[in-house]
């Protein structure tokens, strides 16, 4: 198999936001679940809750490895730059995956109220702690990261900032927005009803901070600020913010109308409509603000030997992907267990 003729770099930039984005609405519903677990105090509701995003969650994951990896194997340049610079993010983000993991099995291994208690509590802080972290690397990336010589030239803190904070919180938000209406599709009774009152919540917040994100963005980067302002850039820009709107009304309307996977469905296209907002951008970027996806790139043998692994992996994990979520579409009720 041979891809002479193609833009490998521009290919395999598509495959991995491709694997981003995947991550981000799938493993966004169940991190959004652990933040919102201490909100539910009865041990019943919080068993279903876990057993909601059980026969999915690791697979959900599959996406970051995917989109690590292939940052890696592809992007080397971008790989050895990023992490230099969100190292303590990174790192802080991985332990809360493991904590998190961890607490999700031995939950329902311990004996006593406390040790089950406090079980919880790490499920929640983890899920919490990783869907900030994750935030934080967002902004990290939107501000910018100083290089010289093709390597990270800034401060061990130089992704602490107050926009790095709002994007943080603005993906925790947002995750426990995905958790809710993630719950009104797989639960019933008090649980699905409490649901769809933080959800109308999250709504608002979620809306309110993605404003906030969007003004601040462009005075972060000249270039920015003249994608998003000037023309052409503008004839693509313009529609997201009016897409946003018909996204939300259609989530309130569902709401309203008490639909079960509507509110889902509404929440995930927001995200993917701030992805795309997202992308448009930091496009031809791949490290703002000056390194490209062509600077990045492995060398074109090496994408292309890569890229036939991709071809025939990443339909397997969409097929399987969809055969758990269509094995495991029901409601869940209390006393149903996957462990």
């Amino acid at each position: 198999m041979t891809f002479e003729g193609y833009d490998l770099a521009l290919i395999w930039a598509a495959l991995l936001g491709f694997a981003v984005l995947a991550y981000v609405v799938l493993d966004g519903f169940d991190l959004g679940t652990g933040i919102l677990f201490m909100a539910e105090h009865g041990s019943d509701e919080r068993d279903v809750m876990v057993n909601s995003i059980a026969p999915v969650w690791d697979g959900n994951e599959t996406w970051l490895v995917l989109g690590g990896g292939g940052l890696f194997a592809v992007f080397p340049l971008a790989y050895a730059v990023i992490l230099p610079a969100l190292y303590p993010v990174i790192i802080t983000m991985l332990l809360s995956l493991i904590m998190r993991g961890v607490a999700f099995e031995f939950r329902f291994r311990t004996d006593t109220k406390r040790g089950r208690f406090w079980w919880d509590v790490a499920f929640c802080g983890g899920s919490t702690g990783a869907a900030f972290c994750q935030g934080l690397a967002l902004g990290g990336l939107l501000q910018g990261i100083h290089v010289e010589n093709n390597a990270y030239a800034g401060g061990w803190w130089d992704w602490l900032t107050p926009f790095t904070i709002l994007c943080g919180v603005a993906v925790v938000v947002g995750y426990a927005l995905l958790g809710s209406c993630w719950l009104i599709w797989r639960t019933t009774g008090t649980l699905q009803d409490n649901s769809r009152l933080q959800a109308r919540a999250l709504m608002i917040a979620t809306l309110a901070l993605i404003v906030a994100v969007s003004i601040w963005t462009p005075f972060l980067n000249p270039r920015f600020a003249a994608r998003w302002f000037g023309w052409p850039g503008l004839a693509l820009t313009s529609p997201v913010p009016v897409l946003v709107a018909l996204t939300a009304w259609g989530f309130w309307r569902s709401l309203l109308q008490k639909h079960h996977l509507t509110p889902l469905l509404c929440a995930q296209a927001l995200f993917v409509l701030c992805y795309i907002g997202l992308g448009i951008s930091f496009y031809p970027w791949i490290v703002p603000p000056s390194i490209t996806i062509w600077d990045a790139a492995s060398p074109s043998s090496s994408m292309a030997f890569l890229l036939v692994g991709a071809i025939v992996m990443m339909p397997i994990i969409l097929a399987y992907s969809a055969y758990a979520y269509w094995i495991f579409r029901g409601k869940v009720e209390v006393g149903m267990h996957y462990h």
